[in-house]
């Protein structure tokens, strides 16, 4: 009797450490919430400066520096005075 009872303990505790619901998979899912915390908070600070640069160009607040900005990026124009410096996409200019 006292083997069966200490072998239904062994495999308990076996499954409390190893099971996919035990504490090693909880650590994982805790990590895995902290980096998926920290793309949520990166993602909403894009967000965040992406609306406001779509508030600038409603019709009510439009913003003409802006506007110009954008038209130039789009359309490719630039004026005969000014100097265009290309870069790969995703990079800033240095």
């Amino acid at each position: 009797m006292p083997a069966t009872f200490v072998g239904l303990l062994v495999y308990l505790a076996y499954h409390a450490l190893q099971g996919s619901n035990g504490l090693w998979a909880l650590r994982e899912l805790d990590a895995r919430a902290v980096v998926l915390g920290r793309q949520a908070a990166e993602l909403h600070a894009a967000r965040q400066a992406l609306e406001a640069r779509v508030a600038l160009l409603r019709p009510d607040n439009l913003d003409p520096d802006l506007l110009d900005e954008e038209a130039r990026r789009l359309l490719g124009f630039v004026h005969p005075d000014e100097v265009v410096i290309l870069t790969p996409r995703g990079e800033p200019a240095k």
